[in-house]
């Protein structure tokens, strides 16, 4: 791997664990099942009533218990992105072997970035005020509504009183956003660990905005497909923990894969539209603090939500930055749908076991590539895979672009 941090006496950072809860799959290592199989999590709509929409497919996560993986919060207190976090965090610091104990003692980080903080609760309030006055609200869902305690419940869990707790509201980019905020702080030193990624729940508001937008997919999710229809909502939550690599080393660590470097920028180029121009620059910013040569990428997980703005967009970015012969360029929204501000942290723990386990998800529902695509989008089926270096890009409306770049970790 490329050593230009150490170089620059600045702490190289690595990945020794991982938590998710997804629709296909919650864990890890149900997650890595499910992208290698190629599963799809879409089902008809369950978390509100859908009454009046033609058609309501989404991928919300039906299989999951908060109380068995929180220890010290009362999943009552919480709202639903909040117990997503909160549990895919239990499962990360776990895996990485570490105890709260030892958490507690170490300066940290917890950032994690999301969409439509706890909307699921707020269309609730909404719906109890309107049917009988503000004095109908319950005070109780009204107290866990709080964006912020989508990170604040994490250290709250965790019992940690020496941590900056943020919540990253980039939208549908966050996750990458809220990684890229613990690689700086490990980098730089100032704390000793991160707990980063992203969360968000189902809700009424954020399907019927898609819905009027005219992106909602009636069935399935095909992006890069040349008959594609749309987004398919989706939830669930990816949390992984970020130390530095001489950490990991002194207690015996596994470590998944490093983080090479990541790049942010905002264009403000349209509400919801996103900027060739600016998804590119973006690009060239994370291979630059990367030191990564665009030809040293092995394959990049897209943005690719399965929309033509999106997709042939984000493509046409990608041959500025690549030129005519692209890495492979895949979609994980095929199989958990657009899971908002868990979309590029779930993306990020698919890069990183794609790196561990030697392979590269597929991009299901796909028939025909778009010609204005022309990716190579590993169509149905992963493939086997050595995989040095992998992109992870996460673009969001209002031009909010973030790209992390990751790299195999070798002893």
């Amino acid at each position: 791997m490329p050593d230009a941090t150490a170089e620059q006496g600045r702490q190289r950072v690595v990945l020794t664990g991982l938590g998710a809860v997804s629709c296909i799959g919650v864990g890890a290592e149900e997650l890595l099942q499910g992208l290698s199989q190629g599963r799809s999590g879409a089902r008809p709509i369950t978390a509100f009533d859908t009454a009046g929409f033609d058609h309501a497919v989404g991928c919300e996560v039906t299989d999951f218990d908060a109380g068995k993986h929180l220890r010290t919060l009362d999943p009552a207190s919480l709202g639903r992105a909040a117990r997503f976090s909160v549990a895919a965090a239990r499962m990360a610091v776990a895996d990485a072997g570490l105890t709260d104990a030892e958490l507690a003692a170490l300066p940290g980080l917890v950032s994690v970035g999301t969409t439509d903080g706890e909307s699921r609760d707020l269309d609730r309030l909404v719906e109890q005020g309107l049917a009988g006055g503000p004095e109908a609200m319950d005070p109780e869902v009204a107290a866990r509504a709080s964006v912020a305690s989508i990170s604040a419940a994490i250290a709250r869990e965790f019992g940690l009183a020496d941590v900056e707790a943020v919540t990253v509201p980039t939208a549908c980019a966050a996750g990458n956003y809220a990684i890229g905020n613990g690689f700086d702080a490990i980098r730089a030193g100032e704390v000793d660990f991160a707990l980063c990624g992203g969360a968000d729940a189902m809700c009424r508001k954020t399907f019927t905005g898609f819905y009027r937008l005219g992106t909602i997919a009636p069935e399935v999710c095909a992006p890069f497909d040349v008959d594609r229809s749309g987004i398919l909502t989706g939830e669930g939550a990816g949390i992984l923990v970020l130390e530095s690599l001489e950490s990991a080393l002194r207690r015996g660590a596994r470590i998944y894969a490093e983080v090479l470097g990541y790049g942010l920028n905002c264009d403000a180029h349209h509400p919801v539209a996103p900027h060739q121009e600016s998804v590119a620059d973006c690009m060239r910013l994370a291979l630059e603090d990367a030191g990564v040569k665009p030809s040293e990428v092995d394959f990049i997980s897209a943005h690719g939500t399965g929309t033509r703005a999106n997709d042939v967009t984000e493509a046409r970015a990608i041959r500025d930055v690549y030129g005519e012969s692209p890495p492979r360029t895949v979609s994980v929204k095929s199989m958990l749908g657009h899971t908002m501000g868990a979309a590029s942290a779930l993306a990020a723990i698919g890069c990183v076991l794609a790196i561990t386990r030697g392979f590269i998800p597929p991009t299901i529902n796909h028939r025909t590539t778009d010609p204005e695509v022309a990716l190579d989008c590993v169509p149905n089926e992963a493939v086997r895979a050595d995989l040095r270096i992998v992109q992870n890009n996460g673009l969001a409306f209002g031009g909010n672009n973030s790209v992390v770049i990751f790299g195999r970790y070798d002893a």
